[in-house]
């Protein structure tokens, strides 16, 4: 009896110190670490980017575009003619960002949500990538044209985005953005309602908290008007913590995606290049 006492006592002992080491084990993991600034500000120029806003942020954020550079000091090269949006954007949860914002572009009023489900990993884990969805929606507030029947869906349009980002070094990173575009109202019906374009953003750092960035939209042939033009911007942004001052040169003047693929009426070879800035402001709340 004596022994078999002994041998119980000997197996909970051994037990218990397994089950101490094996929590010490747990305990001396390290937890992953992410990785941080893929891109400077949520937006490389019209375009979300893999970045974030912390929880319970809101970041306030003025647009402009000003008319075409090759207009000359009657306009003083573009500076006499805008277009701006002003907006809000808040952090729900770290991987969960929403956006409102009101354009003068066709006093356009837009709306997004957006969730991060992948995030690149630099040490302790094995994630190459970030991956941000978006889901937008728009609504023109020009008055509809006379002489037929207009409904208040006219007025919508909507967008889906997959943004998919690498950090591939500390100065150095990219990004690819499959969108579709929807529009409930088109001009023929030689065109399209749903628009599909495949964007790109590049981000160089130069120097400190300057980086150079790249944007472009490409999209597929037949599905809108001839007249318009695949959009492509290049910027620098310069942060300086709570703020994020951006500078680019494109030739859009729209300030969100929905007008910026499918109503990019300006080419780069023609000279109708536009002058444009963003401002970003954090508040933590």
């Amino acid at each position: 009896m004596k022994s078999r006492l002994l041998l119980f006592a000997l197996f909970g002992l051994f037990s218990f110190n397994a089950s101490v080491a094996q929590t010490d084990d747990l305990l001396d993991e390290d937890p992953p670490e992410y990785t941080k600034f893929t891109f400077y500000s949520t937006r490389i120029v019209n375009s979300h980017t893999t970045e974030m806003l912390d929880k319970r942020t809101l970041d306030f954020r003025i647009n402009h575009r000003f008319g075409e550079l090759k207009g000359g000091y009657d306009n003083f090269f573009g500076l006499d003619n805008a277009t701006m949006r002003m907006s809000f954007d808040y952090a729900i949860m770290d991987n969960l960002n929403i956006g409102i914002g009101r354009s003068t572009f066709e006093r356009t009023l837009d709306g997004y949500v957006k969730y991060r489900f992948l995030r690149q990993i630099d040490k302790f884990g094995n994630m190459p990538i970030s991956a941000v969805y978006v889901a937008g929606m728009t609504m023109n507030g020009i008055a509809p044209p006379t002489g037929r029947t207009n409904y208040f869906t006219s007025k919508l349009g909507f967008m889906h985005q997959v943004v998919v980002a690498r950090k591939f070094s500390n100065k150095f990173s990219a990004q690819l953005m499959p969108t579709l575009i929807h529009r409930n109202l088109i001009d023929s019906s030689q065109f399209k309602n749903d628009v599909m374009s495949f964007g790109i953003g590049l981000k160089q750092k130069i120097s400190g908290g300057i980086t150079a960035n790249l944007e472009y939209f490409y999209v597929l042939p037949n599905q809108i008007s001839k007249q318009y033009y695949n959009p492509l911007s290049l910027g620098i942004d310069i942060n300086t913590g709570d703020h994020t001052f951006q500078l680019h040169i494109t030739n859009t003047r729209a300030t969100f995606e929905k007008a910026a693929i499918t109503q990019t009426a300006g080419s780069w070879l023609k000279g109708n290049i536009h002058f444009g800035f963003n401002l970003s402001r954090q508040f933590d709340l």
